[in-house]
């Protein structure tokens, strides 16, 4: 499926204030400014912009620098909001400044994502009305009191509403980048990132914000139920139930859903289902099949299963995901 690349770059603008969090700010430049296609060109512009362009207040003991004023906001793509640890003035529906509400108002057109409590400047806004999101667990109490129009959703690392996206901590604002990454460029291209980054490649959006023993799955020997993992990704197409899994690890069902649950803050069932999401995924992505032979390949058996479980987990179908990336998929040498 290789087609020639688009000279065109998709422009992200990451909107700082004072108080912001430099961690914040750097991790969404050090994942989309590594994307590049296989020729390596670079896929994103990153913009650093501010309500007032110039030197800004961190919470750390150095100030940063944005050149860009709310100008850039408006042919943005992409608006990334990090969080500040100056939120107070936003505590309340309608909670901004003046300033702040304008610029934000010129990224009406844009796909706008906020780190960790950046979702209060979102929700303040207006923005998430009616809509699900998440922040930072310490704070989700708050939140949901604050703004009782938004469906706050404590026990996920982001949520992906379309055009508005939340993540809970600076970690999952990782994933959240991740996330956006693959789904503007395929999960070649995400992966990718994540390997020059040195991060887990992919954590689902509802994996829990906090487990006892988070294991990625790059790190199966440490784990007590890596039989049964690897096991499992190495047979995706077959019908694989609860108890055969068990078996790989020699446990009861009942001991092995727990400590799956404490190691990946997942059940077993949303693990391989999450696993085999991603295997369509790379098959809708990479080659020509039918959907009914990757709902084969990916152990979903059916096509109407398959539709059923990408819809749920992605939000589109997998006609419409193939589409997408038809377009954007690089082919070997390009």
């Amino acid at each position: 499926m290789a087609v020639a690349e688009s000279a065109a770059t998709h422009r992200v603008a990451v909107l700082v204030r004072d108080g912001v969090l430099p961690m914040e700010l750097g991790l969404a430049h050090q994942l989309f400014g590594n994307a590049t296609s296989r020729s390596g060109r670079p896929l994103y512009t990153l913009l650093t912009c501010a309500v007032t362009p110039g030197m800004i207040r961190t919470d750390a003991d150095f100030p940063i620098y944005a050149p860009h004023g709310p100008e850039a906001l408006a042919t943005a793509d992409t608006v990334i909001v990090p969080s500040s640890h100056e939120e107070d003035e936003y505590l309340k529906p309608g909670g901004l400044s003046a300033e702040l509400a304008e610029a934000l108002d010129r990224a009406r057109d844009a796909r706008i994502a906020s780190i960790c409590t950046g979702a209060f400047v979102l929700a303040a806004a207006g923005l998430l009305d009616g809509l699900r999101a998440t922040t930072h667990w310490m704070s989700t109490d708050l939140f949901a009191r604050t703004f009782p129009a938004v469906s706050v959703d404590p026990d996920v690392l982001y949520v992906d509403e379309g055009r508005v996206l939340t993540s809970a901590g600076e970690a999952a604002g990782i994933d959240l980048c991740l996330h956006m990454i693959r789904r503007d460029f395929g999960a070649a291209i995400a992966a990718n990132v994540a390997r020059r980054t040195v991060v887990p490649p992919h954590r689902e959006g509802g994996q829990a914000q906090y487990i006892q023993r988070p294991v990625p799955d790059g790190q199966l020997t440490d784990s007590t139920t890596s039989a049964s993992r690897a096991w499992a990704l190495a047979r995706l197409g077959d019908p694989l139930t609860l108890r055969d899994l068990a078996a790989q690890d020699a446990m009861s069902v009942r001991t092995y859903s727990r400590r799956f649950r404490e190691e990946t803050g997942l059940t077993p069932m949303q693990w391989l289902t999450q696993r085999r999401v991603d295997r369509a995924r790379e098959l809708l992505e990479q080659t020509d099949h039918t959907v009914d032979r990757i709902a084969a390949e990916a152990g979903f058996g059916t096509a109407a299963s398959l539709r059923q479980h990408f819809h749920t987990a992605l939000g589109v179908s997998p006609g419409a995901y193939r589409a997408t990336f038809r377009g954007t998929v690089v082919g070997p040498g390009q």
